[in-house]
């Protein structure tokens, strides 16, 4: 008579193995689920104004008033917040010779009511006079808004002991704000 065969055995490897996946599957989870708690609470705390409100002055050229003073009302009503703090934007006119004066030293600051944040001239022509003139004024390069037959509208934020970190930073985002889509129809509006 033939010997019987044994019980045969599963090998313990495989069952390990799984195991193993099954903890790396929901330790994934878990950490997804996890790092999205931690982004939401950290979203929630940026779209609040935790450091109060701040304002920023932009000073633009008087044609392109209206529709840069349009996309500010619409900036403020929304309570836009950058690092922190509710940015309010105040957008005044100023011819941009007398701004050109005024940013170089040829005149007193004050006679534009002080430094603004922002500056949007015609075109870039009063730019690059700057930038010969005092290139330390220049905060962030300059970037056009909107552009017309004989103008390019171009946004700069500018640097000075009066333009702190938050206003800096605020100037780009509505510079970017001013470039959307959703404002660049003020800029076509006939003047009125």
């Amino acid at each position: 008579m033939g010997k019987t065969a044994g019980r045969r055995r599963i090998a313990a490897w495989p069952i390990v193995l799984g195991g193993f996946i099954v903890l790396i599957v929901v330790g994934l989870l878990g950490w997804g689920w996890a790092n999205n708690v931690l982004n939401s609470r950290a979203e929630a705390q940026a779209n609040a104004c935790t450091d109060g409100d701040s304002s920023m002055r932009v000073l633009v050229t008087p044609s392109i008033q209206r529709a840069v003073t349009e996309a500010a009302t619409k900036w403020n009503d929304a309570k836009t917040v950058v690092h922190s703090h509710c940015i309010h934007i105040d957008v005044q006119a100023a011819p941009s010779d007398r701004v050109l004066d005024a940013l170089t030293g040829k005149a007193s600051l004050d006679s534009i009511g002080g430094l603004p944040a922002a500056w949007v001239p015609e075109n870039s022509y009063w730019i690059a006079q700057l930038q010969t003139t005092k290139p330390g004024m220049i905060g962030s390069p300059a970037e056009s808004i909107a552009s017309a037959s004989s103008a390019d509208y171009p946004f700069l934020g500018l640097a000075g002991a009066t333009v702190d970190e938050v206003q800096a930073r605020a100037a780009q985002v509505f510079r970017d704000f001013l470039r959307a889509p959703a404002q660049q129809s003020a800029f076509t509006k006939p003047a009125g």
